[in-house]
């Protein structure tokens, strides 16, 4: 075989093993529902079923959110009834149809891969499990909310889903707390090592947070720069407080080694709780006022907001 053959063999083998391993993605993938139109921030957002019973609707309680007026709080309920996938509408103001025809309140009807679900004024696209294009959109979705260079949650992400966390707290009436960080005395990391250097540690931390620190509640996100900001579900100002204090040590005690140079990182913290009178721009302000503290006295500390 010729070297030119070789190469195009090898190219046609890698391309195969990629193609099976999207196809094996695909045949374990659940059903799932994307938007195709409503609100800009829900816009292509897709929701895999992976319940028995799954709620569409405009109350942060619900399965499938979508905070737009033209759903009730419970508009309909997506089951897996054995095999297949069914839609029921609860009695919902503005209506569910399916492919344009109107679903009878209270009445179970099967769905179909590609079917059109309109429930008020938003549309959704029904995937049959199996479909690859659940793997494509869930693939993109990521990529779209990530931070290519941490792995944390953009902050667009982060702008988007923090209010619908509080607001799910406040109809709950569960605590949430907000921590904020950022490197201590970042630019000199930039001088010393360059922006590689820096570069290299935000990714380091990233990978830290997330291996180590982030837990399976927790939303980790990068604000920008060297911020960033966790928020924990269901977590009290005590226990979020000995959160922060485990990051703040861990990060002192992890070695971050560039081009064989330890690079010395600390970060300086603030804890915020909501209240019910908060919003999440006033929680998380006061989480970066007690940041802003903890600079000012020194750093590489955790400042409770009071």
């Amino acid at each position: 075989m010729s070297k030119n053959n070789e190469q195009e063999a090898t190219v046609m083998g890698a391309l195969s093993d990629t193609f099976r391993g999207a196809l094996k993605q695909a045949d374990d993938a659940p059903p799932a529902l994307v938007c195709l139109v409503g609100p800009t921030e829900a816009v292509g957002k897709q929701w895999l079923i992976t319940k028995p019973d799954m709620t569409i609707g405009r109350s942060t309680d619900c399965d499938i959110y979508v905070n737009d007026v033209s759903l009730s709080r419970s508009h309909a309920k997506i089951m897996q009834a054995g095999f297949d996938v069914v839609i029921m509408d609860m009695n919902s103001t503005n209506k569910t149809s399916v492919n344009d025809q109107l679903a009878v309140p209270m009445v179970q009807r099967k769905l179909h891969n590609s079917d059109r679900i309109k429930a008020g004024n938003v549309i959704f696209k029904f995937l049959e499990k199996g479909s690859i294009e659940i793997v494509t959109n869930q693939k993109t979705l990521e990529k779209a909310q990530k931070d290519a260079l941490t792995g944390a949650y953009s902050k667009g992400a982060l702008l988007e889903k923090g209010p619908e966390i509080i607001q799910r707290a406040k109809n709950l009436g569960e605590p949430l707390s907000v921590i904020t960080f950022d490197i201590d005395f970042f630019k000199k990391v930039n001088d010393n090592f360059g922006h590689p250097g820096g570069d290299y540690v935000l990714r380091e931390l990233g990978k830290l947070m997330q291996a180590r620190l982030v837990r399976a509640n927790d939303y980790f996100a990068r604000f920008g720069g060297e911020e960033f900001v966790t928020l924990l579900q269901a977590t009290n100002i005590k226990t979020a407080s000995e959160v922060a204090e485990r990051i703040r040590q861990t990060v002192e005690a992890h070695e971050f080694i560039f081009e064989g140079k330890k690079v010395p990182v600390t970060i300086s913290i603030g804890v915020a709780q909501f209240s019910s009178i908060d919003t999440w721009e006033s929680v998380y302000d006061r989480a970066d006022k007690a940041l802003y503290s903890s600079k000012q006295n020194g750093r590489n500390k955790v400042t409770v907001a009071g």
